[in-house]
């Protein structure tokens, strides 16, 4: 799949919006009013209260839907509120659904600690592998989640495999999409139904706001979802609202740089002794490099990799480095270093992550906008003081005999 940050550039900075009507102002303006005028009862401009709709928020999910090529978006306070609505608006008691199982912890948490006490049953399938997929479908299978690549290891799940089986089984497929956006993968023109973002990540990308989007070209569906946000009261707020608009606009550029940036430090990684295992769709070494060139634009801006040292050495590092801050999110202009089995996935049992190779020594790393010269020479920086470390601990033995 080829990738050009024109192709869709001027989507992301006009689509879905147009110059406020009442000023002319070219920026959508931060409507902070919780209460709206109505002319007479049943009569008004569409906004009664900022719980169901709010003109800032309704901009960005008329620019999102643009950029998905839907009808406008759904917004909300956070990623997990729209994972939340999504299950509520889909699933019953007593309905299954076939989830990655490598995924987001928080969706784990969400299944496992949450929804299982109102009989909703989770699956937690390699859906790298579309025969298992198949296999875990039931009867009662009211959905298909998936996330590619996955967080933290970037496995990577056919989409449009994965799509036939679902559809063929009459249920639907959602895919989280926040790790690539659809500016470098399009999961709605390759067969899901449903495509939901952490729009806190590339979408807005400058650590300033947390929301989530769903898209999808079910009309039906999107009045569900708007119902259950509105019972809930999780949709976004104008403020965060009108922060990601501004992110959106700059988004194809930003993720052409952070892919450009991530393929220099993830080759860097690979030849460099201390690093056992880089994952990485842009390597021709990662196992489903193929895939990554048919489904995606560019291979993304995350990289996960692991030190010959094992937990120990990969702690020092993210304990060590400058510039490379050590934080519990990605996607931003900063370069970010997360501990997945503490951080993100601190919730996973031990027995899935060990499974799916989300192992204690793994370091994730969001490649942000500095000069990927600057990142390489921070991380150089913080495994030479973990190779000191280790000739340490080497020799004290020595030296007590």
């Amino acid at each position: 799949m080829s990738f050009s940050p024109d192709l869709y550039s001027t989507t992301a900075v006009r689509g879905g919006v147009t110059p406020d009507p009442a000023t002319g102002a070219v920026l959508t303006p931060i409507y902070q009013s919780t209460t709206y005028h109505q002319q007479a009862v049943g009569v008004h401009k569409g906004f009664t209260y900022s719980r169901a709709a709010n003109p800032t928020v309704s901009a960005l999910e008329a620019a999102l839907g643009a950029l998905e090529d839907t009808p406008p978006a759904v917004c909300f306070a956070t990623g997990m509120a729209a994972i939340s609505t999504l299950f509520l608006a889909i699933l019953k008691s007593g309905d299954h659904v076939v989830v990655s199982d490598v995924v987001y912890g928080g969706t784990v948490r969400l299944f496992q600690q949450v929804l299982s006490n109102f009989q909703v049953e989770a699956w937690f399938v390699d859906t790298s592998n579309p025969s298992a997929v198949e296999q875990a479908i039931k009867a009662n299978t009211r959905l298909v989640f998936i996330e590619t690549p996955a967080n933290p290891t970037l496995k990577l799940t056919d989409v449009a495999a994965i799509a036939q089986i679902a559809h063929a089984a009459g249920t639907k497929l959602a895919v989280d999409n926040t790790f690539l956006t659809p500016v470098l993968q399009r999961p709605l023109d390759i067969g899901a139904d449903i495509t939901l973002l952490s729009t806190t990540k590339y979408i807005e990308g400058h650590n300033s706001t947390v929301g989530g989007s769903i898209a999808t070209r079910d009309e039906v569906l999107l009045e569900r979802l708007r119902l259950i946000r509105k019972t809930l009261g999780c949709i976004q707020s104008p403020q965060e609202s009108w922060l990601t608009l501004r992110g959106l606009k700059t988004l194809p550029l930003r993720l052409q740089q952070h892919c450009s940036s991530a393929q220099k430090i993830a080759e860097w990684l690979e030849q460099h002794p201390q690093v056992a295992r880089v994952h990485f769709p842009g390597l021709a070494s990662f196992p489903q490099f193929a895939l990554a060139q048919e489904q995606q634009g560019l291979p993304g801006g995350i990289i996960a990799f692991e030190l010959k040292g094992g937990a120990d050495a990969g702690i020092q590092l993210m304990n060590t480095v400058r510039l490379c801050i050590l934080a519990e999110n990605l996607g931003a202009a900063e370069t970010l270093i997360t501990h997945p089995v503490s951080m993100t996935h601190g919730d996973v049992p031990r027995e899935i992550r060990e499974r799916t190779g989300i192992t204690d020594g793994l370091v994730r790393l969001s490649v942000g906008l500095e000069n990927p010269a600057d990142i390489i020479a921070d991380l150089e920086s913080a495994l030479a003081a973990i190779a000191l470390t280790e000739e340490k601990q080497e020799v004290e033995p020595c030296l007590a005999k």
